[in-house]
């Protein structure tokens, strides 16, 4: 019965983390020192640093380049 009850539980905490997730994320992204931890560690990951990178310094021709 415990384990039904922390199962239930668990959901339901997800279900509101979902409903809220723009609030949390917003609060996550206030704090200093928690944006700074979660930028660098997402920027850690070699394919998203990579895509993240090509996409802030794209050399196309719809920069006035040739």
């Amino acid at each position: 019965m415990s384990r039904l009850l922390s199962i239930f539980m668990i959901g339901l905490g997800g279900y509101f983390a979902y409903q809220n997730r723009y609030r949390l994320i917003n609060v996550l992204f206030g704090n200093a020192l928690l944006r700074r931890f979660l930028v660098s560690s997402v920027m850690s990951f070699p394919g998203i640093r990579d895509r993240m990178m090509s996409s802030v310094f794209s050399s196309g021709a719809s920069e006035g380049r040739q």
